[in-house]
Formats: structure tokens, C-alpha cells, sequence
């Protein structure tokens, strides 16, 4: 989290802190991912308070610590917000708006009974999320037996490897939806969708774990920046199948 730069009479506004510590400056230079909860609803509520010199990240680390969670905000009546030193009705209205349109975002249906019968169409798919992310994001697409989609799952979050990608969370949600097929795909932040020798280890292992199951694995899509590594289209899902060439 930036440190609130202070002088002996209190905080100094945002706008003269060091940009690195600005909560918008940052979110545009590293991206939204990096910040914290408190950064994040610093930019919501925009402004401070210029009588009590508290900086609008003064006003959000005050709502988190009262509030835990964003599902508890998201569930809090307009007037207890309203209640809250600071917290006036501008900020209110804008806060439960944002809350309104995470809940929408949510709940937006999944395109169910749609095809993915080629790997361009997962790349299309997922393409637009997953280019710009600075973390590794492991998905799951969940296929009926005529490849329409029946929904997502998002497996993991971090650097790819065996203990963040276990069969167990790869193919439960499987085996909960009666899922004929799976198609892993994950994104690769350099940009390169060339994969890795983990990604080889781990494709392998839940092809040969899908044939146990009877699910099968029809693809492991890579995503990068404008391009994607499909292991399907290089004939290399079955398993024990040779590595990338190098």
C-alpha cells in the first residue's frame, strides 16, 4: 500500500505525494492488479476531506477496516454509509454504484450451449481477460458431448505449477457439471505463449488423469499478447507426448 506522506500538520493530499504512491498513477502504470483494497477504493471515493486534511485513501482504509470485505460493503444500507465521518451522499451514491455494477458483472451469464469446436474460438474467448493480466490464471472451459459450453471455472492464480494445478480442482467442477470435456487454458504475462516445461508436465498429467476419469482433455490453449500456443493443433495432448522442440 502507498505510505501517506505527512507533514507536522497532518497528510498531504494526494495529488503531492510522490506519483508512485498515488493510487490512479499506479493503477495506470502496473496495472489494477497491483493494488491494494484500500488503493482500489481510494479512486472510487476520489476525494478527501480538506477541513480534517484525510486523503480520499484515508476515507477507503477507514471503510475496509470497518467493513472487513467488499461483499460486506457491497451489502451495507446506504444510510449506515451516510453515517460515516466524511462518507457523504456523493460518496455514497458512487461506492453502492460500483458495488451494483460488480454484482451485474458477476452474474452476467456465461454464453452456456455456445461451441468451441476450434482453438481460435477459446482464444476469442478468453483472449480480451487474460492478455494484460500480471499474474498466471489457470481456467477450466467445461464442454457437453457436442463441445457446447456448459461454463468456466477459474482453477488458480499465480505462477504456473504442479501444487497451484492439482487434478482434483481441475476436474471437480468436471464431475459436478457431468461434463463430457474439458479445455485448460491459461495466459502467459510475458506475452510468449511458447510453453514451458511445467506446462508440459502439467498438460500431460491431467490428459492421462482425464483418461482415467473418462473426461476428456480436447485442449491446453496458452494465451499471450495477440497470439496463443494450442497443444490440440501440435498433435500433443496424448500422453507421454514429445516436448516443444527447443
Amino acid at each position: 500500500m502507498g505510505n501517506t506522506v505527512k507533514n507536522a500538520k497532518g497528510s498531504y493530499p494526494i495529488k503531492e505525494w510522490p506519483k508512485s504512491d498515488r493510487p490512479r498513477e499506479k493503477l495506470l502504470e502496473q496495472g489494477p492488479e497491483a493494488l491494494t483494497d484500500a488503493e482500489l477504493l481510494a479512486i472510487v471515493l476520489r476525494t478527501g476531506d480538506g477541513k480534517s486534511g484525510r486523503t480520499a485513501l484515508d476515507h477507503a482504509r477507514q471503510l475496509i477496516k470497518r467493513f472487513e470485505t467488499f461483499r460486506n460493503l457491497a451489502s451495507v444500507a446506504p444510510a449506515e454509509l451516510l453515517d460515516l465521518k466524511g462518507i457523504g451522499p456523493a460518496k455514497t451514491a458512487t461506492v453502492k454504484a460500483v458495488m451494483e455494477i460488480a454484482r451485474r458483472y458477476a452474474t452476467e451469464k456465461f454464453p452456456q450451449g455456445k461451441a468451441f469446436s476450434r482453438s481460435a474460438d477459446v482464444f476469442a474467448h478468453f483472449h480480451q481477460r487474460l492478455k494484460d493480466k500480471k499474474k498466471e490464471c489457470f481456467f477450466i472451459l467445461l464442454l457437453d458431448s457436442k463441445n457446447k459450453a456448459i461454463r468456466e471455472e477459474r482453477v488458480s492464480e499465480g505462477t504456473l505449477t504442479s501444487s497451484l494445478v492439482h487434478p482434483r480442482e481441475a476436474f471437480a467442477p468436471a464431475i459436478r457439471e457431468s461434463a463430457a470435456s474439458l479445455i485448460l487454458v491459461h495466459n502467459h504475462p510475458s506475452g510468449d505463449p511458447t510453453p514451458s516445461r511445467e506446462d508440459e508436465e502439467i498438460t500431460g498429467r491431467l490428459v492421462e488423469c482425464g483418461r482415467v476419469l473418462g473426461i476428456g482433455v480436447l485442449d491446453h490453449i496458452i494465451i499471450g499478447q495477440g497470439s496463443y500456443y494450442s497443444f490440440a493443433d501440435r498433435g500433443r495432448l496424448a500422453p507421454g507426448a514429445p516436448p516443444t522442440p527447443s
